[in-house]
């Protein structure tokens, strides 16, 4: 009797998954998905709006004039001696586009409740094409970012780029991770507690404190030493600083406090895309 030959099929129906099944094979097969998925986010949110991309640079920029006005005029927080839009404006990219990845992939259940109760496929798709889309504002930024060196290098301004601009693809990366895994851990909870959408988003304007987007590091070790644990611990405090040394030649960081940064936000990551793919199961039950 002659063998059978063995079928391949598309897509395998199992009735458990292992704790460790990320999935992520599924993902690549679906990755034309996200490419449709970053495209329909940037051409519906900005579909019916008067100035469109432009808004990417209104919001940093307008920001760092009230910062430069509060905090470096009113307040007068040193700057580490960089010219102080300048100083504003490196902090308000890097923390924005964390942000923006984390607050977004916190309400995926909750926001694509029809689509996932539709069609098969990967979720985890969903807070990646978040993660992808954000990338474009992110990249707007920069570019505005840029400008304002340019401008500021012709004037004379003292600061220095250097060699650890090669840090600035682990940076983005990490920045990308860090804010994929918290938001995949929120959106978890955001399906049964709606609450916390409301929460998360007033505890990320109490984070953006504890973090170096308006003062250096240097200033709490000098001034607020009791205080200093507080600030170093936060994973974007090491980002932010090396960000900015890397641009502009300022900043307090160590690559021992890059490492741990890095560990920590792997380990953010693999707990949010476990938790993420348990509920995934279940949600549409509870939303």
């Amino acid at each position: 009797m002659a063998e059978q030959k063995e079928e391949a099929w598309d897509i395998e129906i199992t009735a458990r998954d292992t704790l460790f099944d990320l999935k992520l094979k599924d993902v690549w097969h679906y990755r034309d998905l996200l490419v449709l998925l970053v495209r329909r986010d940037f051409v519906s949110f900005y579909k019916q709006t008067i100035l469109g991309p432009l808004w990417f640079i209104i919001q940093p920029l307008f920001t760092t004039i009230i910062y430069t006005f509060v905090f470096g005029n009113l307040a007068s927080i040193p700057t580490d001696g960089l010219p102080q839009p300048l100083f504003y404006i490196a902090g308000i990219t890097s923390w924005n586009y964390f942000a923006d990845c984390l607050t977004k992939t916190s309400t995926v259940f909750t926001t694509n409740s029809a689509l996932f109760g539709k069609v098969y496929f990967p979720r985890l798709i969903v807070p990646l094409s978040i993660v992808v889309s954000n990338l474009i504002r992110f990249g707007i930024q920069m570019l505005l970012f840029l400008l304002m060196m340019a401008i500021y290098w012709f004037k004379g301004a003292n600061f220095h780029p250097n060699a650890w601009l090669g840090l600035f693809p682990l940076l983005l990366l990490l920045m990308a991770l860090l804010g994929l895994g918290l938001g995949m851990i929120f959106s978890a909870m955001t399906t049964k507690y709606r609450d916390l959408s409301f929460l998360l988003l007033f505890g990320i304007q109490l984070m953006m404190y504890l973090t170096t987007v308006i003062y250096p590091l240097s200033v709490v070790e000098t001034k607020y030493p009791s205080y200093k644990w507080l600030v170093e611990y936060n994973p974007m405090t090491s980002i932010i600083e090396a960000f900015r040394y890397g641009f502009l030649g300022q900043g307090t960081f160590t690559m021992l406090s890059l490492g741990i940064t890095s560990v920590i936000t792997l380990m953010t990551l693999l707990i949010g895309i476990i938790i993420f793919n348990r509920v995934e199961r279940t949600f549409i039950d509870t939303v």
